[in-house]
């Protein structure tokens, strides 16, 4: 039998939700988000979630904060231990309040990544099982992975995914984080955790090899520990493919991944496949959209 993962997650909800300050490629402050059709999605998410067999706690979303929805970016839990995320300018009110809910909904023990260190939390960093598959470059620092790591008793995996190009070919900044910027900018639109290691099965996780350096492609290519399905660049990009929530048996996925979605389930995984394009238009989608409470 799988090892059970993300059997308890944290959502929060569309209220606030919108993309005015365009802090990654996806979004444009120049389209309207259709806060009805979005709160619709996250229903949806949430229903497939329990109805295989996943605990969800719903809090309401930071006030004002237009990327509140995305809770998987508030720390990364293991255990009793949150380490809290370190958020571009334009989701700072979210740090305290997800400090607050941790801490005092959940009884977690809150830790710091060191000052002057950006840190994505879950979204930059997935664990499985004894490993931590780690972002770096964009949202996350590498000197914060390895505090993260450390302070979890994790393995840290070191990645980076390619940046986002300029017209003349060359790494662009974003005009309103200051940072530098990928269609990966965080490592869960570039691989996913889909089944844990244990003592009589491996584990298994889906990667997009274009999305990665040549560097973290040979890195990956060579870590032998979890088997591996390959996500298409069309649909890591356009379909969100690894933006998913997997128990260990059921894979919560992105509808338009086809082809992603028929490699899992020929791994004998079910899939139950949703819609999400409101959502996606801030960046972010199913794996974005919660928080695993119960990282063991």
């Amino acid at each position: 039998m799988p090892t059970p993962i993300n059997q308890t997650v944290l959502m929060s909800g569309v209220d606030y939700f919108d993309d005015g300050q365009a802090i990654n490629p996806f979004m444009d402050s120049s389209v309207k988000i259709d806060l009805e059709a979005a709160a619709q999605e996250h229903a949806a998410i949430r229903q497939a979630l329990e109805s295989a067999g996943v605990t969800v706690y719903q809090v309401p979303p930071p006030q004002g904060c237009q990327d509140g929805v995305y809770t998987a970016n508030w720390a990364l839990v293991r255990g009793d231990t949150a380490v809290m995320a370190r958020l571009p300018s334009a989701r700072k009110g979210e740090e305290a309040y997800a400090a607050q809910i941790l801490e005092q909904q959940f009884g977690k023990r809150l830790v710091y990544v060191p000052d002057g260190l950006r840190f994505s939390g879950q979204g930059d960093a997935l664990p499985c099982g004894p490993y931590l598959f780690c972002g770096s470059g964009y949202r996350s620092d590498e000197a914060a992975q390895a505090f993260v790591a450390e302070t979890l008793g994790l393995q840290r995996i070191q990645l980076q995914a390619i940046p986002q190009l300029d017209e003349q070919g060359q790494p662009l900044i974003n005009p309103v984080s200051g940072w530098a910027d990928s269609f990966y900018y965080d490592i869960d639109l570039a691989i996913s955790v889909l089944r844990a290691p244990s003592d009589d099965q491996r584990g298994l996780i889906g990667w997009c090899p274009s999305a990665f350096t040549p560097e973290s492609q040979a890195i990956l290519r060579a870590f032998d520990d979890v088997d591996k399905i390959e996500i298409s660049e069309n649909e890591a990009k356009q379909a969100m493919a690894g933006n998913l929530v997997s128990t260990g048996e059921v894979v919560i996925i992105n509808a338009s991944a086809t082809e992603y979605a028929a490699a899992i389930e020929s791994h004998g995984l079910k899939t139950i496949r949703l819609k999400n394009p409101e959502l996606g238009k801030g960046g972010g989608s199913i794996r974005c959209t919660t928080l695993t409470l119960d990282n063991a």
